[in-house]
Order: C-alpha cells, then sequence, then structure tokens
C-alpha cells in the first residue's frame, strides 16, 4: 500500500488520490463539480417543496423540506444534475455520461412507477387500518408513509431543476478547475 500512495504521490493528483494516506485524498471530492451539483440539486428541489405545497393549496408546510414525495422530485433533480454536469464536463459522447443518462432514466421511472403505486398502497392499507375496530391488535399500528412516490409532472419537474442548477454551475460560476466542453 505504501508503494501505492508513493506513485499516487509523485505522479500528483488523480484518480486514485482517494488511497492517499492523508485527508488530501477525501478534500479532493469537495472539488468534485458533479457530486456538487447533484448534492446542491438535491437540496434546491427538496427547498421548492414548500412553496410548490403553498402555491397548489394555499398552505405552509415546512416539513416537506425533509420529506420524500411531492413537488418537485428530488431523486430526479440530484440524477439529472448528475447526469448535465458529466456531460458538461466530459462530454455527451463520454461513456461516463452513458451510464449517468441510464442511471438517472433509472430513478426517475422508479420514481413515477414503482414509489409512486406503494405510495397509493400505503394509503389504502392505512385507510383499512383506521377503519378496523379500536380492539383489532392492528387498529394501534403506526401508518405507513404516503407521499413516497412522484406524478410524472413531479418527476419532469425535478429533472428541469437537475439541468438548470448544473447549467448554472458549469455556464455561470466556472472554475479555473473546470474541465467545459462547448
Amino acid at each position: 500500500m505504501e508503494e501505492v500512495a508513493v506513485i499516487a504521490d509523485a505522479a500528483g493528483p488523480s484518480k486514485f488520490s482517494l488511497l492517499l494516506p492523508s485527508h488530501q485524498g477525501f478534500m479532493m471530492i469537495f472539488q468534485n463539480r458533479p457530486l456538487i451539483v447533484a448534492f446542491i440539486s438535491l437540496w434546491v428541489a427538496q427547498f421548492l417543496k414548500p412553496f410548490t405545497l403553498w402555491h397548489k393549496e394555499k398552505r405552509w408546510d415546512f416539513k416537506r423540506i425533509l420529506g420524500s414525495g411531492g413537488m418537485p422530485s428530488s431523486h430526479s433533480s440530484s440524477v439529472m444534475g448528475l447526469a448535465c454536469a458529466v456531460a458538461f464536463q466530459e462530454g455527451a459522447a463520454s461513456p461516463l455520461f452513458a451510464a449517468c443518462l441510464v442511471f438517472a432514466v433509472v430513478v426517475m421511472y422508479d420514481a413515477s412507477g414503482v414509489r409512486l403505486q406503494a405510495g397509493r398502497q400505503a394509503e389504502v392499507l392505512n385507510q383499512i387500518v383506521y377503519e378496523l375496530p379500536p380492539d383489532h391488535p392492528l387498529a394501534e399500528s403506526r401508518p405507513l408513509k404516503e407521499p413516497i412516490g412522484h406524478t410524472p409532472p413531479q418527476v419532469v419537474a425535478g429533472a428541469v431543476v437537475g439541468f438548470f442548477v448544473a447549467y448554472f454551475m458549469y455556464h455561470f460560476y466556472p472554475t479555473a478547475s473546470a474541465v467545459m466542453h462547448p
């Protein structure tokens, strides 16, 4: 392992910098723009949820910032932000972008398919438990979490948020270390 660290050290920063026996390798994670874009996209989408709820239902619920489900999808936002950031940094023809795009499509499909249906099933099961007689063993069970999936418009809105965060980070907030492709 010492040899790996010496070789990596002599070669300068590389893909294997996390193998260094110091904090330098770990600190490089904070320079990973696609990762930063993915997290900022997630946070922006989560921050927008109380505002979109107010717009739709005219009520505030700031607990939505920490909750799953709702408009926009933070899952879609983070994976689309990641895919777009990789496209801006590595180019749309790169294998890494292809992998990120496939990952994004799978996550967005799951959010609007499987997870949406699971949330709807949770609603039905909670209603059944609510209607049980008080002496039934399941009558006091904790309700299932209902808003866990997303409708297609919520998924699309999340993807749009992710795209714009990536676009902003690569076109209006460039850094000397950023590799930008036209």
